[in-house]
């Protein structure tokens, strides 16, 4: 199974699509996770027309577009805790960390956003994933997210960049 893995889209604040071979990545994936910043019900409703299915959680410039917080998915025999990371950069892994084992306990993998940068790493026994920004909106210094394999529990990750 294939996972798209994106956030802090900005669109339109800070940008005004997702660039089309980020689309394309994201309309071929069986599944669809963002970590929020959508910016808008039009940016959502975008998201949505181009995936199959979608997990998304709201970031700190969602906060009327009807998205939880925190959303939690099964796929491949993988479990994912998606949040946005809100907050200040000190502080961000042990927050996402904690929301993950909160939710799910440490086998989970934590995707969150925030930061705008690129991460994938252990921290404190659990797996963090943070795609950047798909529209490389600010403070990002390149437009990138993620793509993931994951199969019988494995997880196999891709990284795109523009």
């Amino acid at each position: 199974m294939e996972i798209a893995i994106v956030s802090d889209t900005h669109i339109p604040s800070r940008a005004s699509e997702i660039p089309a071979p980020f689309q394309e990545r994201i309309e071929a994936a069986d599944h669809v996770i963002h970590a929020g910043d959508f910016d808008s019900d039009g940016a959502l409703s975008n998201v949505r027309a181009m995936s199959a299915r979608l997990t998304a959680a709201a970031g700190n410039m969602d906060p009327r577009i009807g998205l939880p917080e925190t959303a939690t998915v099964e796929l491949g025999g993988v479990t994912f805790v998606v949040t946005h990371g809100t907050g200040s950069r000190r502080g961000y892994e042990d927050r996402v960390a904690d929301t993950v084992r909160r939710e799910a306990g440490a086998d989970a993998v934590g995707v969150a956003g925030h930061t705008h940068e690129l991460l994938d790493t252990v921290h404190d026994g659990v797996r963090l994933l943070n795609p950047g920004s798909a529209t490389g909106a600010p403070p990002a210094d390149r437009t990138t997210m993620l793509t993931a394999d994951v199969s019988d529990g494995d997880l196999s990750l891709t990284v795109h960049e523009r």
